[in-house]
């Protein structure tokens, strides 16, 4: 008698003889399979999140990366974080496509009365709906996201701290264009020259934007302490080669008793950088 034998009865005969246990594979399956790759595309790793807008109380869906399908890589000096097969920087904003209202994700639901006010007069009133389609998002359609987003935050005279995360994500998202770009194609290098441009004056704006957010705000900021803060001001001085200022704040990272013995090693590597940098300006004079 088998294990399953009697199941005939219930038309299921052919499954009487079946093994309980599936017998193991010879090591040179296992191998040939293991040495394929499934390949996950961008869609598979998002998914339509529901919201109410706060300005004009309609529903709507924004495209949201699904925590548990990406894989991180590591993160930029300047703390951009890069993951596997997709570029997240794509999705950091919700926008409503019925009045034009844009807010990064950490921002989007809370506002006062008087910035309410404010979209309504210089956003909606003149908003036209304009629906992204796609299954993903293009770095060109996330880019006019920013820009929306970056405008509502004007209009509402956000905090400095606000705008300048709004111009640091942006000039990440551009970054990640301009690594996007097909090397081979005519256009190639003048395009990366332009993004290049673009993504330095978005981070100038936000070195600034931090700088004066600093005197005036508390922490956390932007989901960052005070020792991670001075940190990445000091990276986007070093890169908007106000070399003088970077110097300052890296050497104030690396002597502070607050910041742990990651950031203050992360600290001296741009140090490191910004010696070089300087050295070379030096010898092009």
């Amino acid at each position: 008698m088998g294990l399953l034998s009697g199941l005939g009865s219930l038309g299921l005969a052919n499954l009487e003889g079946i093994n309980l246990y599936d017998k193991p594979e010879k090591q040179s399956d296992k191998d040939k399979k293991g040495s394929q790759t499934v390949e996950i595309k961008e869609e598979d790793m998002l998914f339509d999140k529901s919201y109410t807008c706060p300005v004009c109380d309609q529903e709507f869906k924004s495209k949201t990366i699904r925590a548990g399908k990406i894989r991180m890589l590591g993160t930029d000096m300047d703390l951009r974080p890069r993951y596997e097969n997709i570029d997240m920087m794509k999705y950091e904003t919700i926008a409503c496509p019925h009045c034009g209202y844009a807010a990064l994700s950490r921002y989007f639901k809370y506002m006062t009365s008087m910035q309410l006010k404010m979209i309504r007069t210089n956003i909606c009133d003149h908003y036209r709906p304009h629906p992204m389609e796609g299954d993903t998002y293009t770095h060109e359609q996330a880019l006019e996201r920013y820009k929306l987003t970056l405008a509502c935050a004007i209009v509402k005279k956000a905090k400095a701290s606000e705008k300048a995360y709004i111009c640091l994500k942006t000039g990440w998202l551009v970054r990640g264009m301009a690594e996007a770009l097909d090397q081979s194609a005519p256009e190639y290098k003048e395009r990366r020259d332009a993004y290049a441009r673009m993504e330095k004056e978005y981070l100038a704006n936000a070195l600034e934007g931090f700088i004066t957010a600093c005197q005036s705000e508390g922490f956390p900021m932007c989901g960052m302490d005070e020792t991670t803060m001075d940190y990445l001001i000091a990276v986007l001085a070093m890169e908007c080669e106000q070399y003088d200022l970077s110097l300052k704040v890296l050497s104030g990272v690396i002597a502070s008793k607050e910041a742990n013995a990651r950031v203050k090693e992360k600290a001296r590597d741009v140090r490191d950088v910004l010696k070089e940098k300087i050295k070379e300006k030096r010898n092009a004079d």
